[in-house]
């Protein structure tokens, strides 16, 4: 009778059950983190995801030759900048200059700079607790639950401890002094 458990496509033998699983388990835990990063260095949702995948498969071909499992973030997130650069350097060579200029308008990422920016501030101006509460659960998409172990305060406190921030910054009026947003142009 065969062995039975997945097969490793890339090297065609049988993967131990206990790594698939870590990975799964991992992947599972770290997924909206990891593809928020995807996001940054894309700036495309698809473009992102094909990122991600591409990071993970080989981060997944890697598993056992990654001893120290706290730095799994760490060696995902130089697999996701050197497969975009990668992809980068090759999309460069199939663009060529030309005398036409294009007729969609650049993105330019000003406005979106000094919203953050903006944001930093009034993020500055929370108490620190709901600062990092917020930091937490926002930037860093944890659970409820594992904020309130890490602040070592109850899900309750946390509960309360965002939404009276988000309260706050609702009604910060230096967020918007700090950042106007310009008025809509009228539809054609």
């Amino acid at each position: 009778m065969a062995p039975r458990g997945p097969r490793n496509p890339w090297l065609g033998g049988l993967l131990n059950n206990t790594r698939h699983e870590e990975f799964r388990e991992y992947v599972t835990a770290r997924e909206r983190v990891l593809m928020r990063t995807a996001l940054q260095l894309t700036g495309d949702r698809a473009d992102a995801e094909d990122l991600l995948q591409a990071a993970l498969a080989k981060t997944y071909l890697a598993w056992d030759r990654i001893q120290d499992r706290a730095a799994m973030d760490g060696y995902v997130r130089r697999a996701m900048v050197n497969t975009q650069i990668s992809w980068w350097r090759r999309r460069k060579l199939e663009i060529y200059p030309t005398d036409e200029l294009p007729d969609s308008p650049v993105d330019d990422h000003t406005r979106r700079s000094e919203l953050h920016d903006a944001l930093r501030r009034a993020l500055r101006r929370l108490p620190e607790r709901q600062r990092l509460a917020v930091i937490l659960r926002y930037y860093e998409d944890m659970p409820e639950a594992e904020i309130a172990e890490a602040l070592g305060i109850s899900v309750g406190t946390v509960k309360s401890t965002v939404s009276r921030a988000m309260a706050k910054l609702r009604e910060d009026t230096g967020l918007g002094t700090d950042f106007k947003i310009p008025p809509q142009l009228p539809e054609r």
